[in-house]
């Protein structure tokens, strides 16, 4: 177990600043990392439903329509935003793998037995602390809205995670891939945003017009 929280953090150290330089420099460095993703995620999903035609295609449109709302929310909303929606998932995430790991208790659903309700908890908690921290350093005011906000997309991405969760389930694997060390597949690690993503930029699109 040791091993594999260690193989998490150091390549989580690596992963996350790459990231981040590609979200932050935008333009040009933001989309060449978008369809890069776009592909190896693409690539796991197909290879995670072989024979399953219709649900292939289905998940590469949905992967578009994601990573497209992902350039748009970047490009629209700015870096800080960003930053902030997919801070609450990453933070969504850990808390639910912490929490989980340290107070196992009643597992939360048969689609990943891994899940609990303690790790449920946890990914609320963590999401909204974090998340109301971080928004101090961009200038947004802390109200109900903006806590109501991040419940939300922690629970979309929670969401996400159980969608993803149940194809592996269906496939019998563990992991989408093995390109992160101790975190499996790519789309094991944005299982979440990429519901999170396109949910944010259709709200705020809404939210507008109305």
């Amino acid at each position: 177990m040791l091993k594999e929280i260690e193989k998490r953090i150091l390549t989580s150290l690596i992963i996350i600043p790459i990231t981040f330089f590609f979200i932050y420099e935008g333009s040009v460095f933001f989309i060449f990392f978008l369809i890069i993703t776009f592909f190896v995620s693409s690539y796991e999903w197909i290879k995670l439903n072989k024979k399953k035609e219709l649900i292939k295609l289905f998940g590469v449109i949905f992967l578009i329509l994601s990573f497209y709302c992902a350039y748009l929310l970047r490009l629209e909303q700015g870096f800080k935003f960003f930053l902030f929606i997919i801070i609450i998932s990453i933070l969504t995430d850990i808390g639910g793998y912490i929490f989980g790991k340290t107070f196992k208790g009643p597992k939360l659903t048969k689609i990943s037995p891994k899940k609990t309700y303690a790790g449920l908890i946890g990914s609320f908690l963590l999401s909204i602390m974090g998340g109301l921290i971080f928004v101090k350093f961009i200038d947004l005011e802390s109200n109900l809205f903006l806590f109501l906000f991040i419940l939300i997309v922690s629970l979309v991405s929670q969401v996400g995670d159980l969608v993803v969760s149940y194809f592996k389930r269906l496939a019998k694997i563990k992991d989408t891939g093995k390109i992160l060390p101790g975190h499996g597949g790519l789309l094991d690690r944005i299982d979440g945003l990429i519901f999170v993503i396109p949910f944010t930029y259709i709200y705020f699109k809404l939210a507008i017009m109305y």
